[in-house]
C-alpha cells in the first residue's frame, strides 16, 4: 500500500531518484540526502506504515535483519568504528517523514554527530511503577 503524498513511497515507486544501497521485495535502503555522517543510509519498508505503531509484525522483524546486513557491509566497506541505529516515531521524537524508517549512521572518532541526552533518574519505586503500567499494555 502506497501513500500518494509520501516521499518515501515515491522513492520506492521510482518517481524520485535515489542512490540505492540494497533492495529486496520488502525493503529499500537508500543513501540519506541530508547525512549526519558520510555513509548515512535509511532502511525503508516498501509497504507504507506511518510509524512503528502501525508497522506489521513481519516487517518489524525483517527491518532489523536488513539493518544488520547493511550495517555489517558498512563496517567492512567504510571502516566505521561504530554505528548508530536510530528510529523516530512522531514529530515530537524527531520523525520528519511519516513513513517508518531506520537510520544507520556510521561513526568514527573524528565525526561531529551527537546522539546523546542528559541522563535522568527515577524516584524510589517509580521505575517499577512505570514498568508495571507498561507491562499491563503488552
Amino acid at each position: 500500500m502506497m501513500q500518494d503524498n509520501c516521499i518515501f513511497c515515491k522513492i520506492i515507486a521510482g518517481d524520485i531518484p535515489s542512490a540505492t544501497v540494497y533492495e529486496d521485495e520488502d525493503f529499500k535502503v537508500i543513501m540519506d540526502i541530508f547525512p549526519a555522517a558520510r555513509g548515512h543510509v535509511i532502511v525503508i519498508p516498501k509497504k507504507h506504515a506511518a510509524n512503528l505503531y502501525e508497522l506489521e509484525e513481519e516487517s518489524a522483524s525483517k527491518a532489523l535483519i536488513v539493518a544488520k546486513k547493511v550495517a555489517k557491509a558498512m563496517k567492512a566497506e567504510l571502516g566505521c568504528e561504530g554505528l548508530n541505529l536510530l528510529q523516530n516515531n512522531g514529530e515530537v521524537a524527531g520523525q520528519t517523514v511519516d513513513h517508518f524508517h531506520i537510520h544507520l549512521i556510521p561513526r568514527s572518532e573524528e565525526d561531529t554527530v551527537n546522539v546523546t541526552w542528559p541522563q535522568g533518574s527515577y524516584k524510589d519505586g517509580e521505575a517499577a511503577q512505570i514498568a508495571d503500567a507498561i507491562a499491563k499494555g503488552i
